[in-house]
């Protein structure tokens, strides 16, 4: 143990880490930690402009470079890192050593995916491994953790509001023998690019239910299933998010055989609970990777030579010295409220820390789209450009607040939930004013009205 200290000291990786993390991170997480970071400085960041290249020949199709480091990040034991340590396919890691991981792939977009630890796989490969039969995690689990294609879960919907997910309304009519799909969907990855195979989809299986909670049933359709199309890619601010997109579908009569079915019919709502809190987390904390190379970019401008406004260098300035001030402490107040949610994950399941996620979904990718623009604001015109990735920065921080569900669906559980405490507090100031009035009759003294509690 005493090594891994003096490594964690010494290493950049381990800078931003607070103490109190640092002192749970096992022998295992630190040499991931270490071995990450290292991937990412040194293959990753310089290729950042390889990649570019690459993708301008083929859209759609996975660029070359990714393909090669996929194959030496798996050969040096860096695939999967996301799986928590209770699942028997785990590489070993808890939540918590896992997000310090997750934030250092955040300073390239696509760096996890070199290491198979992107969104929407991160998800899938944890609801496969949580849910699914062993004949099923033989033909979908271990095919997506070993690389060799790529999914998508299909949840939204263009014609209702998905944030309620009891509105999902695409049809599944269970046969005794399939089930025969007829609806659209929007947001699965899309098909264009061949190594999207598989769809994990949510829709209606018994509308007449009287529990809303118990119509829906999720399944799995192969993405080239007769019936299935893709009707274009959606942009997201503008980007078409290439290789991997945002389709929009069509489901006419698409028929998949019942043993497809994951878990059984009418327990979507289970398994999207189940997938969704991880995911969450994880986004926070590639985010927070992406506000620091951002804070980084805005420090090398702050000292640019080339740069001097009325003869001063940018970072002369008392409002951009504040400025950067601002920046470093959002970023660090962030990355607390995040391992604070990936700890109460591992010390007390996915349900019991669900404020403390939802805390992270609504308050980290509002702050840090702050952080980045900021530093954006530091460039000046060229902060708009494809000079920098700011831009690019700036439209996933904005997307995080939508992903996984709107910021302002996450306030409102949290706000409901906070109001059910309401009742505890309302008789402990009624207790609080009985005691006052006891105490004002022992001195002779005439009570008042407070609180609107007398």
């Amino acid at each position: 143990m005493m090594a891994s200290n003096i490594k964690m000291e010494n290493s950049l990786a381990f800078a931003r880490i607070p103490p109190w993390v640092k002192a749970k991170l096992r022998p295992i997480a630190v040499e991931k930690i270490q071995q990450v970071h290292d991937w990412v400085e040194t293959e990753c960041i310089p290729a950042e402009r390889i990649y570019k290249i690459q993708l301008q020949a083929d859209r759609w199709k996975t660029p070359a470079i990714i393909h090669e480091l996929r194959k030496k990040a798996k050969a040096q034991g860096l695939f999967n890192l996301f799986l928590p340590n209770y699942f028997e396919e785990s590489p070993g890691l808890t939540n918590l050593e896992y997000s310090c991981c997750a934030e250092i792939m955040g300073r390239v977009y696509w760096a996890a995916q070199t290491m198979n630890c992107h969104a929407p796989e991160t998800g899938n490969i944890e609801l496969l491994a949580k849910y699914c039969t062993p004949e099923q995690k033989r033909r979908w689990l271990h095919p997506l953790m070993n690389g060799d294609m790529s999914s998508a879960y299909s949840m939204t919907e263009p014609d209702v509001a998905s944030s309620d997910a009891t509105n999902i309304g695409i049809k599944m009519e269970i046969t005794d023998k399939e089930v025969i799909i007829n609806g659209r969907k929007l947001y699965g990855n899309c098909q264009y690019n061949d190594e999207m195979q598989l769809f994990i989809l949510m829709g209606c299986s018994d509308p007449k239910n009287r529990s809303p909670w118990n119509r829906h049933t999720t399944l799995v359709v192969p993405a080239k299933t007769t019936g299935l199309k893709q009707v274009r890619n959606l942009t997201i601010m503008g980007y078409d998010w290439a290789p991997e997109g945002h389709g929009e579908y069509i489901y006419e009569n698409v028929r998949v055989p019942l043993e497809n079915i994951i878990l059984g019919p009418g327990r979507a709502f289970e398994i999207a609970q189940g997938r969704l809190g991880p995911g969450r987390i994880h986004h926070c904390m590639r985010l927070i990777g992406q506000a620091e190379r951002a804070f980084e970019l805005a420090l090398v401008r702050c000292i640019e030579p080339l740069k001097k406004p009325r003869g001063k260098l940018i970072g002369e300035f008392d409002s951009n010295i504040e400025r950067i001030a601002d920046m470093r402490m959002t970023i660090d107040g962030m990355r607390l409220i995040v391992l604070n949610a990936a700890d109460t994950m591992d010390l007390q399941g996915n349900k019991a820390g669900r404020y403390a996620i939802a805390q992270s979904k609504i308050m980290v990718p509002n702050a840090l789209l702050k952080v980045i623009d900021e530093a954006m604001q530091m460039y000046g015109g060229q902060g708009l450009t494809q000079h920098t990735p700011l831009p690019e920065f700036w439209t996933y921080a904005r997307f995080v607040r939508v992903a996984d569900g709107p910021d302002s669906a996450h306030r409102h559980q949290v706000g409901r939930d906070q109001m059910k405490t309401a009742t505890g507090f309302r008789k402990r100031a009624e207790e609080y004013t009985k005691r006052y009035q006891e105490l004002c009759k022992k001195w002779g003294l005439e009570p008042e009205e407070f609180w609107g509690i007398v």
